[in-house]
């Protein structure tokens, strides 16, 4: 069960982090409200407080972070941005959640 309870908590710490640089991206490109910052910023500060409740150093957490943002991030590309995945943004993705899983749940004396 804790498997479970890191996967998650690194898919709600990679969608705020993904909003809270999303809202500046449309500010910036898309000519919306600057007043779009201010929920950006809410949200990339919920994305550093995320990342620190997992329960080991901080630099293997990040590094396994990265391989759920990956993944979340093709996520977001077919639900936000409405472009389908190729099969090779799918299989990437897959490989960088592996990455992840041998990152996180490998067998430490540690």
């Amino acid at each position: 069960m804790p498997e479970l309870k890191t996967l998650l908590l690194y898919l709600v710490t990679a969608i705020a982090e993904i909003v809270g640089c999303y809202l500046p991206y449309l500010w910036l490109t898309k000519g919306k409200s600057s007043w779009l910052l201010i929920p950006a910023g809410a949200s990339l500060a919920l994305f550093a407080w995320l990342l620190s409740l997992h329960p080991t150093a901080a630099g293997r957490v990040y590094a396994a972070y990265g391989g759920v943002y990956i993944f979340v991030a093709i996520l977001w590309l077919w639900a936000v941005d409405g472009i389908r995945p190729s099969v090779w943004d799918v299989v990437g993705s897959l490989v960088a959640l592996l990455g992840m899983a041998i990152i996180m749940f490998a067998p430490r004396n540690t």
